[in-house]
């Protein structure tokens, strides 16, 4: 594929070209809108990215979320406060989400194959660097340093998802991207599970055994992205479009709601374990103890991910987001009243529905984004504006809200272990937190339906 990079309108007018780009793994001719290129080139090259893109992710969501399987190691020789084991996994949330704003930049700077062998390689230093200090008698601030540089891990899903909706024509981009986020979502349950298997096998005087079993994994990772993706050459950066989106209230709207899905969703997945041993010592005597259940929540959470994807394709995103912040706010009225009541059973059960619905959030609120801006497009086209430059600047719009909403969603698991940790300090339970994630719910099922499903409300497509 040498011929001139193309980029498709609706009309088929071809875009100014990009300067090619040298190196037999850039491809300079890509046209997945046109059904014939995608029948037989693309889909094929596409599916062949998408797969390497997965494993690459989805080994950047567990080095991500490590330290909430390393804190399950770390008795009372580490003299670490549970609060302090709180603001441990905080701290890679929390450079996780910032690194995400980059990270989606640099796939069309420097090659969506190159960034992911770079970001997996990357990877290597958090878990040498982890592997190196934990040990008893380590000071708090260098575990927190270590611990926040697995934050690189979180950049990953923002690159991920930049370079594989580059790949898809529109009419497959929801199902791919929906493959693609809840494959790497499922790196916080897989390394849940090697940390139940090192507890089970090894004990938890081992905990560096879990870094090991990653490191030939992340090499393999970006050894496969080396070898069987591809660059776009006409992949461009469009800072502008993160400075325009900013100006939209519905930027604002969509991040807040994504907040509660997937800031939910991977605070959780980093608190859950934590949350067992402290508030159900008596029966998680130990960290295998919890490790059996802690896995559970993010596993569902994260293969349910692409359904709600789907339910938004049939009855619409602002419907399911909010018929499921509702049902997240029952979720969590059950955790706190059984936390009140002390009942296990229901604790869990309530738990493991906030892994679920906050999974069918992800992929609903996501498919909001592009569904609200073509409705927008279609507004200006029916007031007399040009089809293609409407439908072009919706496009460009979307991509970079995608991004922004990805950053910000991603700083409210900051907000869930900064929650818990302030509840367990205070009041030796979660019960403030829960009460607080209750609130934030409501209001986010109120903000739904108020933005996007009032009666007059006209706009919407969402």
């Amino acid at each position: 594929m040498t011929s001139a990079p193309y980029t498709p309108t609706e009309t088929g007018v071809q875009a100014p070209p990009t300067p090619p780009r040298k190196g037999s793994r850039w491809i300079e001719d890509w046209r997945p809108e046109d059904e014939q290129f995608w029948a037989e080139t693309g889909r094929g090259t596409a599916r062949r990215n998408l797969v390497f893109s997965i494993l690459s992710e989805h080994i950047g969501f567990s080095v991500w979320t490590v330290w909430s399987v390393l804190v399950l190691f770390m008795g009372p020789k580490y003299h670490v406060s549970s609060a302090d084991k709180f603001l441990l996994t905080s701290v890679p949330a929390l450079v996780g989400s910032v690194l995400r704003i980059p990270y989606t930049f640099a796939v069309a700077r420097f090659g969506g194959r190159n960034w992911t062998v770079f970001s997996a390689m990357l990877l290597l230093v958090p878990t040498i660097l982890a592997a190196i200090v934990l040990k008893p008698g380590v000071s708090l601030a260098t575990l927190l340093v270590v611990a926040a540089v697995a934050g690189v891990g979180g950049g990953n899903f923002a690159s991920s998802m930049a370079n594989i909706n580059a790949f898809y024509p529109d009419r497959a981009k929801g199902w791919a991207l929906g493959l693609n986020a809840g494959g790497g979502n499922l790196g916080v349950a897989a390394v849940q599970l090697i940390g139940l298997l090192v507890l089970a096998v090894w004990g938890k005087d081992h905990p560096r055994y879990v870094l090991a079993i990653y490191l030939p994994l992340i090499i393999l990772a970006a050894l496969g992205a080396a070898l069987m993706m591809d660059n776009l050459a006409g992949m461009r950066n469009d800072r502008r479009g993160l400075r325009d989106v900013l100006g939209y209230r519905d930027t604002w709207v969509i991040s807040l709601l994504y907040i509660g899905t997937f800031g939910s969703f991977i605070g959780f997945g980093f608190a859950f374990g934590q949350v067992l041993l402290v508030q159900f010592r008596a029966d998680f005597p130990t960290p295998i103890d919890a490790a059996y259940i802690t896995f559970l929540g993010p596993l569902i959470g994260s293969l349910i991910r692409p359904v709600g994807g789907r339910l938004a394709d049939r009855f619409g995103g602002a419907r399911i987001t909010f018929v499921n912040f509702v049902a997240m706010a029952l979720a969590a009225l059950l955790v706190l009243i059984a936390s009140t009541e002390k009942s296990l059973p229901a604790f869990l059960i309530g738990f493991i529905a906030l892994f679920v619905f906050s999974g069918i959030g992800n992929g609903s609120t996501y498919k909001m984004i592009p569904a609200l801006f073509r409705a927008k497009a279609g507004d200006k086209v029916l007031a007399g504006a040009d089809t293609v430059a409407a439908h072009a600047e919706a496009r460009r719009l979307s991509a970079a809200l995608i991004g922004l909403a990805g950053a910000i969603g991603a700083f409210g698991g900051v907000l869930v272990n900064l929650a818990f940790r302030e509840s367990f300090l205070e009041t030796e339970n979660g019960n403030a937190a829960y009460l607080a994630f209750l609130a934030f719910y409501a209001l986010c099922f109120v903000v739904c339906y108020l933005a996007y499903l009032r009666p007059a409300r006209t706009a919407s497509g969402a």
